[in-house]
């Protein structure tokens, strides 16, 4: 297991409208990609916007076709301070990404991934090594981005499957105040160096889990109904969001099931579902 505790710092212009700090939200436009707004910050993960129909590339000549559309267009986006990406696959970073987005746009994700993105013209990646940290400034807030453990999919998976990553955002407000954490999963299976991310970080107030129970070759590589209570039950976050369950071909394990397993463990109050658009909001003034 990496121990790495470098941190690299990144400034960016304070342009936050100062009435809305203290009170932030994530919208799901589908599969991985949300929009995360929080103490002056707007982050976009893992972005996919083809459209219902289309199909992007999973590797070794594979594709995967996309069965809903996104909740939002490329066009219709804020302004963006960074995008966080798990890893370099065509349903987390596609052609319409790679076509619309801003090139310049920092990209924090894994060290293969950003070598993938320099080569497609975005040069300001950021390469995260597992427990590695991006501090981030703007004005007298603060937002942390440590990389956490991932494996899409079970041992030696990583011979073929694209490097991983688990994020965890630490947004702080120039308060006394704790940060507030969210934790995303990525793409992974519950292995064991998960349990590492709850003895460093005890208290996690919202986690986004990666389901669908994602087969490829037959192999499960993303965490199904019941490892996504697996990880919830490793993790202990305050709340849950799951996503990534019914965008493209290659998921296998519904959202329904996952319902059935978090009720059947008397953990439903943990856990908020969203509709593709719509968002939950946290911090003050929220449940």
């Amino acid at each position: 297991m990496a121990n790495m505790t470098t941190s690299i710092q990144l400034e960016l212009p304070d342009y936050a409208d100062a009435t809305n700090l203290s009170v932030g939200s994530v919208r799901f436009i589908g599969n991985a990609t949300l929009l995360i707004q929080y103490a002056g910050f707007t982050i976009l993960t893992d972005p996919t916007f083809i459209h219902r129909g289309e199909k992007v590339s999973i590797g070794y000549g594979m594709h995967s076709t996309r069965l809903t559309d996104p909740a939002m267009e490329i066009a219709d986006l804020p302004p963006l301070d960074l995008i966080v990406l798990s890893h370099f696959h065509g349903d987390h970073f596609d052609q319409a990404a790679e076509r619309d987005l801003d090139h310049l746009l920092p990209v924090v994700t894994t060290p293969e991934a950003a070598k993938a993105l320099n080569n497609l013209s975005f040069k300001n990646t950021v390469a995260l090594e597992t427990w590695s940290s991006l501090e981030v400034e703007k004005g007298p807030r603060s937002l942390r981005i440590t990389a956490t453990p991932a494996r899409h999919g079970p041992p030696l998976s990583d011979l073929v499957m694209p490097e991983g990553m688990g994020s965890l955002l630490e947004f702080s407000s120039g308060n006394d105040r704790a940060p507030f954490r969210i934790y995303i999963t990525g793409d992974t299976l519950v292995f064991e160096d998960i349990h590492e991310i709850r003895r460093r970080y005890p208290e996690i107030d919202l986690a986004i889990f990666h389901l669908g129970g994602t087969r490829v070759l037959g192999v499960m590589v993303t965490m199904d109904a019941e490892q996504g209570v697996e990880m919830l039950k490793a993790v202990q976050p305050a709340i849950v969001i799951p996503i990534h369950f019914n965008d493209y071909d290659v998921f296998t394990s519904p959202l329904s099931d996952f319902k059935l397993k978090v009720e059947g463990a008397g953990l439903s109050d943990r856990v908020r579902y969203l509709n593709h658009g719509a968002a939950y909001q946290f911090g003050l003034g929220s449940e």
